[in-house]
């Protein structure tokens, strides 16, 4: 009987694990993992010398520099950066070494001169980057962002809001949000885009 019981337990485990919804997540009180900014489909549109506290930017110093920037400030401000709001909890977990072992081996040319890259992606494309992520043996519900585009003619960046369930591999939501970017200096002028989209995730993912 007690193997009775434990096999119909897991089997319910499983089969919640993979009917949870965005709604079951939001209503829910399950702890939830903060993964990081994936950059590794990120298109740089236009020119980044008009800062020039940054000079003339190169691929090596966005992957070195500025995507460890973006995904620690994130981190050790969370009072700025409330992502555990945006998702309906009072706190998250952190594992941003999830996203930053992808970031760190990326290589090739992150920038662009075409105007069509600010929304190259579809939720297909997000799903299938999901299924085949390397969550490092990490549980539960993980939340994420999949930076698409910066663009210095828009003054915006692009990012997919994401949740999956990490011992599935399935992603439970993903919504394409536009932020404003905006801040003095090269950082702090995109960071600014990351503080938007957190706060349009918290104004409007229960109606997305």
């Amino acid at each position: 009987m007690k193997k009775i019981i434990l096999s119909l337990s897991l089997l319910l485990a499983a089969t919640f694990s993979f009917a949870q919804s965005k709604d079951d997540v939001l209503s829910g009180s399950e702890t939830i993992t903060w993964l990081g900014i994936d950059y590794s489909q990120v298109k740089f549109i236009g020119s980044a010398t008009q800062w020039q506290d940054a000079g003339d930017i190169t691929n090596l110093q966005l992957r070195d520099k500025y995507f460890p920037a973006w995904n620690n400030l994130i981190e050790n401000e969370p009072t700025r950066y409330k992502v555990a709001e945006a998702i309906n909890r009072a706190e998250v977990n952190y594992a941003t070494n999830v996203t930053a072992k992808v970031n760190n081996g990326l290589k090739g040319n992150f920038f662009s001169d075409d105007f069509n890259d600010f929304s190259h992606l579809s939720e297909g494309d997000i799903k299938k980057l999901v299924s085949n992520y390397n969550f490092q043996g990490k549980k539960g519900i993980g939340f994420m962002f999949f930076a698409e585009a910066m663009s210095k003619g828009k003054e915006a960046a692009s990012y997919w809001i994401t949740l999956v369930n990490m011992d599935t591999k399935k992603m439970i939501f993903t919504h394409q949000v536009t932020a404003k970017a905006g801040g003095f200096g090269f950082r702090n002028y995109w960071a600014g885009s990351i503080v938007k989209a957190i706060k349009e995730t918290k104004s409007n993912i229960k109606k997305w």
